[in-house]
């Protein structure tokens, strides 16, 4: 039988450490996405110490700070948790201004996944939660008998890959896992092609194969994607929540060489196009109504005449579309010629420098050589525009999480920071912003569109 997934809560990291490492994974996606050098590996170790320090002469109890070469933080005081989940239940969903829910400063400490309901639409899969919105993940069926695999859904790459049985990593084996191979599913077939696929944050490599996969009930069956051999720890590790990722970019991104599910669906006929359209749930609202569907838009999820649909501007398969203009407060920032990479698989907002400290300067908030901050308390708003149509980004989204974790009211890093990597004219766009919109997008048409939430 194969091992299946057991999730071990995280103990070992603090939260603002786990930011950082977002906004490193950020510079270093937007790099590979523009086509430019990565940060050196020195450099964002450095930005992780500098991360360290801060905490070390901040108001955190220094005996939780542990020591060795890979010096972390080991799991806050759960008392100052607890205490506040009663009230975070009745208010988190509807407060705005009154500081981090003590649901996400939770989420950010412990991990794991909040789960998605049910969706009624056809061709539509539920979208877990990981963590304090960090990333949103779809179980699939994939082999003979069918297993079931958690997957990251990331608009922003186009491999779709799982574990290996014979997966290996820095730690040895690739942790508590669904792994697919020849012992799990008789109707897998493994081929002698290699491939390899680096993220901003971990890599992966292994064999192209082909099995059985139902992705909501459409079944794929010999569909070819990747069995990854070897997984950095950002995806073996006991505490990641998915048994793999699938790419919804364009194919001509592929490092494997071979369609996306959404355009094999299309191409067997099971649905009328390659459109993925993505609702992303915020854990704060608890409503957990996070989904993707293929093939077509969920009318239930969005107003319909708020619906723009915009040109695709990558010229290499990502879903990049040009910012009309980004406002503070209904003040305009003044920045034109902007585009935004629209990506699933990136929390943050990652902007150029210039552009962030504009921004930051007319929320209220200051960046320094760490990172940009905000009051927790701000009820600021800062929106994008596209097509013609503003999106707002609720302001508890520009609040993520407080510097110091007992102080939910006070300084929180912000939603928006900015990246040292790409032109000045290049923002990559996660999920601070997908939460507040409908998201769709249609690789035949080569078009994004965008909508206002029901």
């Amino acid at each position: 039988m194969p091992l299946k997934r057991l999730y071990i809560p995280r103990t070992d990291v603090h939260p603002q450490l786990l930011l950082q490492q977002h906004i490193n994974r950020g510079n270093k996606r937007l790099a590979r996405m523009t086509g430019r050098s990565e940060p050196l590996e020195h450099e964002l170790r450095a930005e992780m110490h500098k991360r360290m320090y801060i905490l070390e002469n901040d108001s955190v109890d220094a005996s939780r700070i542990s020591t060795g070469a890979k010096s972390k933080f080991s799991r806050l005081n759960s008392r100052h948790h607890s205490k506040h989940v009663a009230e975070a239940a009745s208010n988190s969903s509807t407060s705005t201004g009154g500081g981090v829910s003590p649901l996400d400063i939770q989420a950010a400490e412990n991990g794991g996944l909040t789960a998605a309901k049910v969706p009624t639409a056809n061709n539509t899969l539920g979208l877990a939660i990981d963590a304090d919105d960090v990333g949103y993940i779809a179980t699939i069926q994939i082999g003979t008998p069918p297993q079931n695999f958690n997957i990251l859904m990331d608009s922003g790459s186009a491999d779709f890959w799982v574990g290996s049985e014979t997966c290996q990593s820095q730690q040895g084996t690739c942790g508590n896992h669904t792994f697919l191979g020849s012992n799990s599913s008789s109707s897998f077939v493994q081929s002698n092609q290699n491939f390899n696929v680096t993220y901003g944050s971990g890599a992966v490599a292994g064999v192209i194969c082909q099995d059985n996969v139902n992705i909501a009930g459409l079944q794929l069956n010999n569909h070819t994607f990747g069995v990854a051999n070897e997984e950095t720890v950002q995806f073996s590790a006991d505490t990641v929540p998915f048994d793999g990722l699938m790419g919804l970019a364009q194919s001509t991104l592929s490092n494997q060489g071979v369609p996306t599910p959404v355009e094999s669906l299309a191409s067997n006929g099971l649905i009328s196009s390659a459109i993925s359209s993505f609702k992303i749930s915020r854990l704060a609202d608890q409503l957990n109504d996070g989904q993707v569907t293929f093939g077509g838009l969920d009318s239930t999820k969005f107003v319909a005449n708020t619906l723009v649909t915009i040109p695709n501007v990558s010229k290499v398969g990502f879903w990049e579309g040009a910012i009309d203009a980004i406002t503070v407060n209904g003040q305009d920032a003044g920045m034109t010629g902007r585009t935004a990479i629209l990506d699933t698989g990136t929390t943050l907002i990652i902007a150029p420098p210039s552009d962030t400290l504009a921004v930051m300067t007319m929320l209220g908030g200051k960046c320094d050589t760490q990172q940009c901050t905000i009051p927790c308390t701000s009820n600021a708003s800062v929106a994008l525009s596209f097509g013609n149509a503003s999106f707002s980004i609720d302001s508890r989204d520009m609040a993520l999480l407080p510097v110091d974790v007992n102080n939910p009211t006070g300084d929180c890093t912000a939603g928006i920071q900015a990246g040292t990597i790409g032109t000045n004219t290049e923002w990559l766009v996660g999920d601070v912003f997908l939460k507040n919109a409908y998201f769709s997008v249609d690789t035949q048409k080569n078009q994004i569109s965008l909508a206002k939430l029901s």
